[in-house]
């Protein structure tokens, strides 16, 4: 089933998260808040759903950051997040949600408020970014969780699911491509040539524009209703870590291995239809760089599939928290 949904954001419970965000990277980064700290803590604190909490745990090695929320005896969901984000992504769905879930969300190394550890400690590949989650999985003692996948979010997420299926009961997809028709041509073009060899002049420079400032606010901006509505702490958190020496070297590399996730496409597929686990695929259908035909390409494997394409770019949390938290307690809250 496809769907598109248009509904505004419920203004106040937005407005709450992005103070709360503001205030909670003021302290941490040293970053000037838009609000008093204090005053957005305590207005948060006051919302019965908002118990989120900051933890870190050590996955051999690499102090890997999350954010944890609600009964760990309610069904879990583990947040998986794109580039260049981090769990910062989710700080809007999480309250929304944290009543009627457990919600996990980390940050992979290299990201956010983890570690950016060294070559010689990780080689930032996909296949190790797995291996890592997969043993933060471990660490904080999940067995059986949905998972949440946006962007980078879903080579780790198909990952993890085809290395142990019978601990996930099922899929959120966001902005996250399974199949080439869902890249745009000259995205896919450019991946290709990454994966080719080393990179000339005009590649590396492309690539460099990926991770500039510019090229993340392109991201965040490109294909929302309003610019109002995307809170500018995101983008200037994750231009901040990946201005970073260590975790630019980690993000680049990722990027460059990206190509090989095209190459498991028919994997996961496999995995699809025969698994066929309850999936929600909400997409934002303004993305440039995966394209709405992504989201309806998720029909030939997962005929049952709910598909919801959104009014919104590509980080479709930024606008639309409230609708997906809306379709997630519908699927999954029963």
């Amino acid at each position: 089933m496809n769907t598109n949904d248009n509904a505004p954001a419920r203004q106040s419970a937005r407005a709450r998260c992005r103070h709360l965000a503001s205030a909670i990277v003021a302290t941490t980064m040293g970053i000037a808040a838009a609000t008093s700290p204090s005053a957005a803590i305590a207005q948060e604190r006051s919302a019965p759903s908002a118990d989120v909490r900051y933890k870190t745990v050590t996955v051999d090695g690499i102090n890997i950051f999350y954010r944890e929320a609600g009964d760990p005896a309610k069904p879990t969901i583990l947040l998986l997040h794109g580039f260049p984000a981090s769990s910062h992504e989710f700080r809007t769905l999480i309250p929304l949600l944290s009543s009627r879930f457990h919600l996990v969300a980390p940050d992979y190394p290299g990201f956010g408020f983890s570690d950016a550890p060294s070559e010689a400690r990780f080689a930032p590949t996909f296949a190790n970014l797995t291996n890592v989650m997969d043993r933060f999985v471990q660490a904080v003692g999940l067995t059986r969780f949905t998972i949440y996948m946006q962007d980078f979010g879903g080579p780790v997420g198909f990952r993890l699911a085809m290395a142990h299926p019978d601990m996930v009961d099922g899929l959120i997809i966001q902005n996250a491509n399974a199949y080439e028709v869902g890249i745009a041509p000259d995205v896919l073009k450019d991946m290709r040539t990454r994966a080719g060899g080393p990179l000339n002049a005009k590649a590396s420079a492309a690539l460099e524009g990926m991770l500039s400032p510019g090229g993340t606010k392109f991201q965040y901006l490109t294909g929302v209703r309003d610019l109002a509505n995307v809170d500018p702490t995101s983008y200037r958190l994750d231009s901040f870590v990946q201005a970073l020496p260590q975790q630019h070297r980690i993000q680049r590399a990722l990027i460059v291995d990206y190509y090989d996730n095209v190459r498991q496409y028919p994997a996961w597929h496999a995995y699809l239809k025969a698994r066929q686990p309850k999936t929600l695929i909400l997409w934002g259908k303004n993305d440039p760089i995966f394209l709405p035909a992504g989201a309806d390409a998720y029909s030939a494997d997962l005929p049952k599939a709910e598909v919801h394409l959104l009014n919104t770019g590509h980080f479709a949390l930024e606008e639309d928290a409230e609708v997906a938290a809306k379709h997630i307690l519908r699927t999954f809250g029963e």
